[in-house]
């Protein structure tokens, strides 16, 4: 089948640079960079910037480039390759190199990057001869065009240098663990998130990455963080291993009073599946980053939430104090799920988030966008505090992300393996499959039964069918809306009026 822009730029991501990447093993150019010169830096310097830039009004980056480069599309920007020489510290022996990205494509916006040794800070220097620009043909006297972002590349004993993450465009980055492919991305804050004013979207000005040592095994990166209504310091500890963790610890100073702020926020997509049947003349049975939104709320609840293509916009909020983790998960490792030789949707990375310290009281969000393509992500997930931030008003926050295959916090509770849902008559009917180690007992699966809520409409015949072998449960229950065009839909499995299951939940719209 044709590949996409999206899928192409995946594959571009994690594929084609890693080439010049190991190739960059043998040269003697690869720690040879176009540096600045060195001036003292320590991680507070980010936070005094982030203050002090808090104090004039906002002014937005300066993102003209030469006509060679201002209207490029996806393939001309992906012809676009650091050349084998220019990828720094691969000749070194901590095991991380970094690629420096050029502008362009939707990528136009600068950000400065700085490397750190010593307590030493030095600015990368815009080189031309560092770049492959394949067809292009821009003039020999290129200024410093500075960079649109960074890629990390790790390596392993016998694997040669693989992706660890890319930071690249307005506060977005993605990671991956060990043998998958990109997908689910991460942003470093939201403003305004699907609100109808419309959403504020900040950028990260300025990253210091600084020089592991051999036997740190992390990579530790800076960035300032710049928007109309406020400011940041952002800390990002990057551990690879067979899933790749990253610390994020952020302190925002604000310009203006600032509401609907979102944390620990993600993106991803999701085009079609068992839910929604709406591209069933698709041959794939299913295009998907993500399945679904997991949360563990503060009073220890398992909540999972599928996700479906939509034909309105449906923002869905789970209310909550201190939450313990939420996230966007791939819980389909099949190849058969997808049928997809070319995505692979079924590689594609989980992320779980754990806040550290208390959140206080609010809300998830999670936004599901129409889309008509499998080019754009359409899925928002997202802490949202229920406090605002006064103007001039500091505040800090920490989180680990995992990226991984699955979370290393599960539910001691069977969980759902699938949700399907079809028109029977006027009524919608509903499959929910749970598994877990409790239904390999047919005696204990025969004592299970399910709470299914309604509102509006109704539930009828309701029916629980166990699978010892396949370890399952499949509740089957029909909808009956009557008039209305939605219904918020709950169901658990309980022995002796206890739950067994995590709760599944779902809204069903017309």
């Amino acid at each position: 089948m044709a590949t996409s822009p999206r899928r192409d730029f995946l594959k571009l991501a994690l594929g084609g640079a890693l080439a010049a990447a190991s190739a960059a093993l043998t040269s003697a150019r690869a720690s040879a960079q176009s540096l600045g010169p060195p001036s003292p830096f320590a991680p507070d310097n980010v936070l005094d910037l982030a203050r002090e830039l808090a104090k004039s009004p906002f002014k937005a980056a300066k993102s003209t480039l030469p006509d060679v480069f201002s209207d490029l599309n996806f393939e001309q920007y992906s012809s676009i390759r650091r050349t084998a020489a220019s990828s720094m510290w691969s000749d070194e022996k901590f095991g991380f190199a970094l690629e420096p990205l050029h502008r362009g494509f939707i990528f136009t916006t600068p950000v400065q990057l700085n490397l750190v040794e010593n307590g030493q800070q030095r600015r990368l220097i815009y080189d031309r001869a560092d770049y492959d620009f394949g067809k292009l043909r821009p003039p020999a006297d290129l200024p410093d065009l500075g960079f649109s972002g960074v890629r990390v590349l790790k390596t392993t004993a016998g694997q040669g240098w693989q992706d660890l993450a890319i930071f690249q465009g307005a506060t977005f980055f993605r990671s991956l663990a060990r043998g998958q492919t990109y997908g689910v991305e991460a942003r470093g804050l939201s403003i305004r998130a699907g609100d109808a004013q419309g959403e504020e979207f900040p950028l990260f000005r300025e990253l210091w990455i600084e020089k592991p040592s051999p036997a740190s095994g992390a990579l530790t990166i800076h960035a300032l963080l710049d928007s109309a209504s406020l400011t940041g310091a952002f800390h990002f500890t990057l551990r690879p291993g067979d899933a790749t963790i990253i610390d994020t610890e952020l302190t925002l100073v604000t310009r203006v009073e600032v509401d609907h702020l979102g944390l620990g926020v993600m993106t991803a997509l999701y085009f079609f599946g068992a839910l929604d049947h709406r591209h069933a003349d698709d041959v794939r049975p299913a295009v998907y980053d993500v399945g679904g939104l997991q949360i563990l709320t503060g009073a220890g609840e398992w909540l999972w939430r599928p996700i479906a293509s939509r034909d309105t916009l449906q923002i869905s909020a789970f209310g909550d104090m201190n939450p313990r983790g939420f996230g966007l998960l791939q819980r389909s490792r099949v190849f058969d799920d997808f049928d997809d030789d070319d995505a692979h949707w079924e590689l594609r990375p989980s992320l779980w988030i754990e806040p550290i310290g208390d959140w206080g009281e609010g809300e998830v969000i999670l936004l599901e966008i129409p889309s008509d393509s499998e080019n754009n992500d359409n899925v928002v997930a997202q802490w949202r505090p229920k406090a605002g931030l006064a103007q001039g008003a500091t505040v800090s926050f920490a989180y680990r992300q995992f990226w991984c295959w699955t979370p290393p916090a599960r539910p001691a509770l069977a969980t759902v393996m699938s949700s399907r849902a079809g028109k029977v008559g006027k009524r919608r009917r509903f499959i929910v499959e749970f598994v877990g180690d409790l239904f390999a007992d047919p005696q204990k699966a025969a004592q299970v039964s399910a709470a299914v809520e309604a509102g509006p409409g109704q539930i009828v015949a309701t029916r629980l069918y166990a699978y010892k072998e396949r370890r399952s449960v499949r509740v089957v229950f029909d909808l009956d809306p009557g008039s209305e065009s939605y219904s918020e839909l709950r169901l658990v499995l309980k022995a002796a009026d206890q739950p067994v299951s995590e709760t599944w939940l779902y809204r069903w719209t017309a």
